[in-house]
């Protein structure tokens, strides 16, 4: 029976452990350049050192006015990419593998003097009103994203992952609350996210695989749900994505009859009906930080990766210290062994 310390491989990408790091946005970019800082140097690297076999680095913006703060990271200019690149390079020297989550913010940028969104929707009464992208916009909001991946694969990821969750912009698109166009990315919500994927296809070597982050339910009154999410995946799984990890919410304000639940693990039976329904490998997310529960959802089949947010907030070496309670094998580094206890 596979297990959360069982190896992993999706084309290329080769994990030691289905242990990942999720992106979670630092917004610790001082100069507001969009490079990444030292703090992000020891904040990924201390988790490749702690055992995480996957890092995704947080959500890293095609465009300025993409980013949610001024503060994020982003990869608009190859000026971006060596530090980046900095980064991988010593996650790698400790045996984890890295991806990064590129997005577009969209209507939730709140730092743009105007956000842009598929229509002119805020998302609460105390944000800004975005700007309608026009058509021609829209198609070059797709080629910025293309470059963006080009950038990520030139820093040496392994593994690129789309952010098409949490109420930002491929998201926007794909809602009927945030997207009432009349053009063909109205009449088809999920052109713009296949188009995009497309284009990060192309810009990716053949044996690297796409990773989508979606929203599976909306949680708001209206909203989609996860047989809506699972249909428009399906579309998104046609156009290359090889790898689904799955969240919920973000859109518009939380319904008091819709709003998610907070035991741990509420989002797992939304991958499990992911997995089963699209036949394809996806990331479970949510509440998940005890070892003996992320254990039981590989060991269930309920996911074939888990990711693990708060925790490695909490523990840059969660993963040792899991390895260590499930009784698993993995590597310490020769440096730390003297405190884990001898099996």
């Amino acid at each position: 029976m596979e297990h959360l310390f069982s190896p992993y491989s999706n084309k290329g990408l080769a994990l030691k452990n289905r242990v990942v790091m999720p992106p979670m946005c630092q917004y610790s970019v001082f100069n507001k350049d969009g490079i990444a800082t030292d703090w992000h140097y020891v904040h990924y690297v201390s988790r490749a050192i702690g055992g995480a076999g996957l890092i995704i680095i947080e959500m890293t913006d095609v465009e300025p006015d993409g980013r949610i703060s001024d503060f994020d990271l982003g990869l608009w200019s190859d000026e971006q990419i060596p530090a980046l690149a900095r980064i991988v390079d010593a996650c790698h020297q400790y045996g984890a593998k890295v991806g990064i989550q590129i997005a577009h913010a969209g209507r939730k940028a709140q730092d743009a003097e105007i956000p842009v969104a598929p229509s002119p929707v805020a998302f609460d009464e105390n944000s800004k009103t975005p700007r309608e992208l026009s058509t021609d916009e829209v198609k070059q909001m797709v080629d910025k994203f293309q470059q963006a991946v080009e950038r990520a694969v030139k820093a040496g990821v392994d593994t690129i992952e789309l952010h098409g969750a949490h109420g930002y912009l491929i998201h926007q698109f794909q809602s009927k609350l945030t997207n009432k166009r009349t053009d063909e990315y109205g009449k088809d919500l999920t052109k713009f996210g296949v188009e995009i994927i497309s284009g990060a296809k192309k810009a990716m070597p053949e044996n690297m695989p796409l990773i989508m982050r979606v929203s599976a339910k909306e949680y708001v009154e209206g909203g989609y749900d996860i047989h809506d999410s699972i249909e428009f995946s399906k579309k998104y799984k046609e156009a290359g994505v090889d790898i689904f990890h799955i969240s919920a919410g973000g859109e518009g304000p939380i319904a008091a009859a819709g709003k998610p639940g907070t035991h741990v693990a509420y989002q797992v039976p939304l991958a499990r009906m992911f997995k089963e329904n699209l036949q394809i490998p996806v990331i479970a997310v949510g509440r998940l930080d005890e070892p003996a529960l992320a254990n039981a959802v590989i060991g269930n089949e309920d996911a074939d990766l888990v990711a693990v947010g708060r925790g490695m907030l909490r523990n840059p070496y969660w993963t040792l210290e899991a390895a260590a309670k499930l009784q698993k094998e993995t590597t310490i580094p020769k440096q730390y062994v003297f405190g884990f206890p001898n099996k």
